[in-house]
């Protein structure tokens, strides 16, 4: 199928027309939407300032704690990031679930206790900085401190995502002995959750690491990253589907950093610098999950090109884009 003909042409930001031509894509099983979502730069944009208000102020506790309601009324999924530096609590999970209508879909992070094998040195992991992880890899901890809080809204979780930072060679050698311990831990997990795997070590890609998540029908998170290669490059890879879904995370330019990101685009209330090559290899993901009848969770962050959602309007509506039968599998 055509990636180009899935989507329509449309000028300036028209929430409503946005919010039709995302629930027509999820309808036919591509779901696209935002990494977080507590962005006041959306306002006026994704989100109604008089919402928020407080005796006639606007309040930003008041927007941290409800904006998830008004951001379904425009998208069908979410990823949640904040789930990376916590295992949340069940009273953590039910205020949350509550806050937003039961068709919200979500993707989570899976809390980095499980994905860090030696602690950052950074000042937020105080003594633990610098110091190997002892539940690293711990799939007894990650089923009861995660999957079991979980399990009363798993029809509303689409993905679980294990995202790991750049492992050094003083952490791994090589990829294989990454692969080994990834194939263990793998083959521990319960059925009956969609998982995918998100590295950060460009040189781990390739034929071993496909057919290691392959063979747990674990997808493969195409993500674009500083360092990893670019997604259109990724998306045809040989091997690259490694499941019955596609997971994409569109995070960063190549070559930007993080820190360079926020300094950049803050405080991510416009698109400052567009990135058509990212943009249409989305477009090819949604259009081959279309042609397979498999579902595609692909998620824009504003560190991409500045605004998640307009990034997202852009895929959905740049007509622009030259026409493509989308990577092969």
């Amino acid at each position: 199928m055509s990636s180009a003909n899935l989507f329509e042409p449309a000028s300036g930001f028209d929430r409503a027309a946005l919010a039709r031509r995302l629930r027509e894509l999820a309808a036919q099983g591509v779901y696209l939407g935002t990494s977080s979502w507590k962005y006041e730069g959306w306002l006026g944009q994704i989100y109604t300032r008089e919402r928020y208000l407080t005796r006639g102020q606007f309040s930003q506790a008041k927007f941290a704690a409800t904006c998830l309601a008004e951001y379904a009324e425009t998208f069908p999924i979410v990823c949640g990031d904040f789930s990376f530096y916590q295992f949340p609590s069940e009273s953590y999970w039910k205020k949350l679930f509550e806050s937003a209508p039961r068709e919200l879909l979500y993707a989570f992070k899976v809390p980095e206790d499980v994905t860090v094998k030696v602690f950052p040195r950074h000042a937020r992991y105080g003594a633990r900085a610098g110091q190997e992880n002892p539940s690293f890899l711990d799939a007894a901890l990650f089923e009861d401190a995660f999957l079991g809080l979980l399990e009363r809204w798993r029809q509303q979780v689409a993905v679980l995502i294990f995202e790991f930072g750049t492992f050094s060679r003083a952490s791994y050698e090589n990829g294989a002995a990454f692969l080994k311990d990834l194939d263990r831990f793998l083959a521990a997990l319960p059925a009956g959750w969609r998982y995918a795997v998100e590295i950060r070590n460009p040189e781990y890609l390739g034929a071993d690491y496909f057919g290691c998540l392959r063979s747990h029908g674990v997808a493969h998170v195409f993500n674009a990253w500083t360092r990893m290669p670019e997604l259109h490059r990724q998306i045809r890879m040989p091997g690259a589907f490694t499941a019955d879904f596609t997971v994409c995370r569109a995070l960063l330019r190549y070559g930007r950093s993080y820190e360079q990101a926020v300094k950049t685009f803050e405080p991510y209330d416009r698109i400052q610098d567009p990135n058509p090559s990212a943009r249409q290899a989305m477009r090819e993901l949604a259009a081959r999950a279309v042609s397979r009848r498999e579902p595609a969770f692909i998620f824009v962050n504003n560190r991409l090109e500045g605004n998640a959602p307009a990034t997202i309007q852009a895929v959905v509506e740049d007509s622009s884009a030259e026409d493509s039968q989308g990577p092969h599998s």
